[in-house]
């Protein structure tokens, strides 16, 4: 396959299309549950370290493949380890890749369905004067729906693949470009709407005053596993979107722009969220539940709180949507890579995504008494398995390939950080990123 064609049309559509890639699910639901679970500011400051130290440099690393093979995944490492000399085999970490985000796109994809849900429901009022065991147990009878829950799933999944289905100029970009300003200037409404609740200061006391006594190794160990999965590394998607980059643009700058406008998301939701939570007097460890259970309770106890809460709830779907697309397209651009066309490959992936993804939405239902590994059902392995042993393989062989064994001269004009910055990256990525990240690979298998 000769070099691809397309191209991010500006500097700012790069980094907007992968920060959309990073901010999802990871910031606005599993950041808060997890910094409430693990010590509040400790874990927050140990999460920013390992963004820089873990995060940042594999995601230069992975996106500096693409950059220096424009071309698909498997076909960019396929065509580096024979500029190098090395075996073509190392291709197989792209389709690798694409099935690690196609497993992740299964149950995101049914996630997402939960906040158009949650979303209809906070505009129509429906928790105002609820209790938390009303709002529980509407949401355990949801799940029990597999009709609804269909629907939203199929919903979801169609607007993300008309999107990509319309390629990465008219598609990508252009929605990048629309709700990613969007859906910080929703953020920043909550953050002010945070301010003005009596829980604030115990907020940012939580997020921003570290107790050096609650450091646990497992502590530790959570706030490597976040800063890994928050950044989408280790599937190749930012490889597929390093090889639209334009040409003259400083990689290390784009990709620090895109840590720094990640970080910045999770710590406007945690100020939003635990501000909201501590005005109520409730648990900022309330774990998973804490975004469609306890977060509607309080949101509705306070004056304009139905308003508020439809607004996070949209914020939620917009950055959900903006995921799954970035999901989506490293495995259209696999199947282009074979000759298939954007149109049928992108049907072929949402069709393929769309009925595995109905075994996550039975695993509520027909099929929670299936639980073929570890007495886990279907939806609790295929979130689990992906993000915890595939992302960390994935990141590991991308470090490795882009450290060890790509031509040094093509990784070189790849970073466009000059000799020294190379030279800075590749001891990084070498010494510290690699060990890192063998760590959470090993945390994840036990």
């Amino acid at each position: 396959m000769n070099e691809t064609l397309e191209r991010w049309t500006t500097r700012r559509a790069f980094i907007l299309a992968v920060t959309g890639a990073a901010v999802g699910l990871g910031n606005i639901w599993r950041f808060p549950y997890i910094t409430g679970e693990n010590g509040g500011a400790i874990f927050l400051l140990l999460y920013v370290a390992f963004v820089l130290l873990l995060g940042l440099p594999v995601m230069m690393a992975e996106i500096m493949i693409g950059r220096a093979g424009r071309r698909s995944p498997m076909q960019s490492l396929g065509y580096l380890a024979a500029q190098a000399g090395r075996s073509g085999h190392w291709r197989w970490l792209g389709l690798f890749g694409a099935f690690t985000v196609f497993c992740i796109l299964s149950f995101y994809s049914v996630v997402s369905g939960w906040s158009i849900e949650f979303l209809v429901a906070s505009v129509n009022g429906a928790f105002v004067g609820a209790s938390p065991a009303e709002v529980g147990a509407g949401f355990e009878a949801f799940l029990a729906d597999p009709g609804r829950m269909t629907l939203n799933h199929s919903f979801f999944l169609f607007m993300t693949m008309s999107v990509v289905a319309a390629g990465v100029a008219k598609g990508l970009e252009k929605l990048n470009n629309l709700l990613m300003p969007l859906l910080y200037l929703l953020l920043l409404l909550l953050a002010g709407y945070a301010a003005t609740t009596d829980g604030f200061g115990q907020a940012l006391a939580w997020l921003f005053m570290p107790d050096v006594s609650a450091v646990t190794p497992l502590v530790v160990l959570h706030a490597m596993g976040h800063a890994f999965f928050t950044l989408a590394v280790g599937a190749c998607a930012l490889m597929a979107y390093g090889a639209y980059m334009p040409d003259h643009q400083s990689l290390p700058r784009a990709a620090g722009a895109v840590a720094l406008l990640d970080i910045g998301v999770a710590l406007l939701a945690g100020i939003a969220i635990f501000s909201v939570v501590f005005a109520q007097g409730m648990d900022p460890g309330e774990g998973p539940g804490l975004m469609f259970v306890t977060l509607p309770v309080a949101f509705a106890q306070l004056p304009w709180g139905a308003l508020w809460l439809s607004v996070f709830f949209l914020l939620l779907l917009l950055a959900t949507w903006t995921s799954s697309i970035n999901l989506a397209e490293p495995m259209v651009a696999t199947l282009q890579g074979i000759g298939i066309k954007r149109g049928r490959a992108t049907a072929i992936i949402g069709v393929a995504v769309w009925l595995v993804g109905l075994l996550s939405v039975f695993s509520f239902s027909t099929l929670a008494e299936w639980r073929p590994v570890a007495g886990m059902n279907f939806f609790d392995l295929v979130t689990t398995v992906p993000t915890e042993i595939f992302l960390p393989v994935g990141g590991l062989a991308i470090a490795v390939f882009a450290a060890w064994v790509m031509p040094e001269q093509s990784a070189l004009r790849a970073l466009d950080a000059g000799p020294a910055g190379f030279r800075t990256w590749r001891v990084l990525v070498r010494w510290v990123s690699i060990p890192l990240t063998l760590v959470v690979l090993a945390a994840g298998l036990l």
